[in-house]
């Protein structure tokens, strides 16, 4: 799915909201394990990749690299 496709700082919907009502995630970290902090409340949760791909339901913002 061209979709799924997502990067460091990108921000993404997951498939259930967060308990603070916001449905908007920022990707901080990125490795075997995805770091979204919650744009809404600022919490930050750390889940395995293969959980995270699964719950990702779009990303909304591509982060654009700065091209120099």
């Amino acid at each position: 799915m061209e979709d799924k496709d997502f990067g460091l700082n990108d921000i993404v919907e997951m498939k259930k909201p967060h308990p603070c009502g916001e449905n908007r995630w920022k990707i901080i970290r990125m490795g075997m394990d995805i770091r979204i902090k919650c744009t809404g409340c600022s919490h930050s949760v750390m889940i395995p990749r293969r959980d995270f791909e699964r719950k990702l339901k779009k990303v909304l913002v591509k982060h654009e690299e700065p091209t120099s």
